[in-house]
């Protein structure tokens, strides 16, 4: 008991006792009372000693066996839980504020609230956004999960699947090789890929060209083999177009007739031809692009030229040049033209190109490469039930579909088409302009819609080479105008993409003091199928034009 009293009268007394004794004194002193003596911290330590040694006789004594303590109350403190799940929850990562992006603190907090709107809508794990003004990256962010099960949150670096975004850089290499003279867009393709068999349409001899091939007129089918389905569902939909553009007329002449037995009759009518449509479109319609086995082929196959075995002896859906059928083994097809106008393996060539393009963290997806920041990917199951998706190797699409990127890759690729589209226009304002990595005519060939097309993603655009162009338009006085723009969506297994460029209106005569590119880029990648995300991304793209304007 002596040893005890005097190892705790030492430790209040010495230096290693300032947190009773200093901490006290301290207190005391700023009180502004008299400053206390040694005595008073031996008298302390002399005091604590013989309260401890008296607690200590009390349970050699024979006191009872201490209680464990109580489980806490959790109404006692109620605002524990809420504290400890804010710390877990995921934070949504953004690039750091600049001088640019302060500017847009509007169009950024609403665009935020639309996709945090659109990922609960549709229950998407995660989603990146990326948006840069007239060259400038503004604002870049991660909303949800990257990975799910290790709580991975998405981030401006995370790497997802673009999908179909990579018909548009094999865009690029087909028109580096065309300005090189290297290659003719409007030649037969065997003449660069005799692999591929001359091709016939009901008995008729066809050429298949590289131009048909970009804006998929070349009647090459797409994940879908049953013919008869596709025609089916090509004439619902031509069907639909056509009621929808006379629906006003055949209003207003049932206004003139004025007659309820004319009009009665023309009700029956056209219900009849709404029910054989129905019946139509139920026996032919076809199945969507995730229900068909090829979209989850495991194969792997080492060269574009190898991969053309899977379609190239199928029969043309349509005759070259006549009907727009979507399809991502044309540019499979167009892979293997790549290789052969380049003397390089596709990959090669491609890999050269984001070089230049500074597009360091873009790839194609391979599952045996480590890739830092890559995504998971993922899907409902039947009972609504978030899964993952299952492996497939996208080696036999590269060039339509099997790229992987970020939000920020995704906008130097963006620039770097409109400052080749617009730098025409300023030559003769700025001469120390570089030139673009494409011709500012190649551009403009690129983005000028083709006759006989569709825009899936935008029933008000057509498509071009290799993306999709809605063009200015204004039917009314101070109604709506439709701005011009450039984008192209994605759909992979567990993964959405968009990318859309929004070129500034310019006016040739006050150009003077401004340089390209200019105009608003949105990029949006997003770990969920099946997400229709280019309707967002002009709604973003307005609102940061919105707020440049003003």
């Amino acid at each position: 008991m002596y040893r005890l009293l005097s190892a705790v009268t030492l430790q209040a007394a010495t230096p290693g006792g300032r947190a009773w004794g200093c901490g006290r004194r301290g207190a005391h002193q700023r009180a502004g009372l008299p400053p206390l003596g040694n005595c008073w911290v031996g008298g302390l330590g002399l005091g604590l000693g013989l309260a401890l040694g008296v607690k200590l006789a009390g349970g050699l004594r024979g006191a009872a066996p201490a209680q464990p303590p109580a489980a806490p109350d959790p109404e006692a403190w109620p605002q524990a839980v809420p504290l400890l799940e804010q710390s877990l929850a995921p934070r949504s990562p953004q690039t750091p504020a600049s001088p640019h992006s302060q500017c847009f603190a509007r169009a950024i907090e609403s665009s935020r609230d639309l996709l945090h709107r659109i990922k609960d809508e549709v229950g998407a794990p995660g989603i990146v956004v990326g948006v840069s003004v007239d060259g400038k990256e503004v604002w870049s962010e991660g909303l949800g999960y990257a990975d799910v099960e290790n709580r991975v949150p998405c981030k401006p670096e995370t790497v997802m699947r673009i999908a179909s975004i990579s018909k548009s850089l094999t865009m690029v290499a087909l028109a580096k090789l065309w300005e090189a003279g290297k290659l003719d867009l409007d030649v037969p393709v065997q003449h660069y890929v005799p692999e591929f068999p001359e091709k016939e349409y009901e008995g008729e001899k066809v050429s298949v060209t590289t131009r048909l091939l970009i804006s998929h007129l070349s009647g090459i089918r797409h994940y879908e083999k049953d013919m008869k389905k596709v025609k089916e569902e090509k004439a619902y939909k031509a069907l639909k177009m056509m009621k929808g553009t006379m629906a006003s007329d055949q209003e207003k002449e049932l206004k003139e007739k004025g007659s309820k037995s004319n009009e009665k009759n023309d009700f029956s009518k056209a219900k009849s031809e709404q029910d054989n449509e129905s019946k139509c479109r139920k026996h032919g319609k076809k199945k969507n692009d995730f229900e068909q086995g090829e979209l989850y082929l495991k194969e792997k196959f080492e060269n574009s030229i190898e991969s053309l075995k899977l379609f190239k002896n199928d029969p043309l859906f349509f005759k070259p040049g006549s009907q727009f059928l979507y399809s991502t083994f044309g540019y499979t097809l167009l892979a293997a033209i790549v290789e052969r106008a380049s003397g390089y393996k596709y990959l090669d060539y491609m890999q050269k190109i984001f070089h230049d393009l500074d597009m360091l963290t873009t790839v194609q997806e391979e599952n045996e490469p480590v890739i830092y920041n890559r995504a998971r990917f993922y899907v409902y199951n039947k009972k609504r039930r978030l899964i993952n998706t299952p492996y497939v190797d996208n080696s036999y699409k590269w060039a339509g579909g099997g790229f992987l990127s970020t939000v920020g890759d995704l906008l130097k690729f963006g620039n770097a088409m409109l400052y080749g589209y617009q730098v025409g226009l300023f030559k003769n304002s700025n001469e120390n302009l570089l030139p673009g990595y494409l011709k500012p005519e190649t551009m403009v060939m690129i983005w000028t819609p083709v006759p006989n097309t569709e825009m899936s993603w935008d029933k008000e655009g057509k498509y071009a080479m290799a993306w999709g162009v809605v063009e200015t338009k204004q039917t009314y006085g101070s109604c709506r105008k439709q701005r011009h723009y450039a984008s192209h969506t994605g759909g992979a297994v567990g993964a959405s993409s968009v990318l859309l460029v929004l070129p500034e209106e310019l006016n040739t005569e006050v150009i003077n003091n401004k340089v390209p590119p200019r105009g608003i880029i949105v990029s949006i990648i997003c770990n969920m199928q099946s997400v229709g995300l280019n309707s967002t991304a002009l709604k973003i793209a307005l609102e940061f034009d919105k707020d440049r304007s003003e």
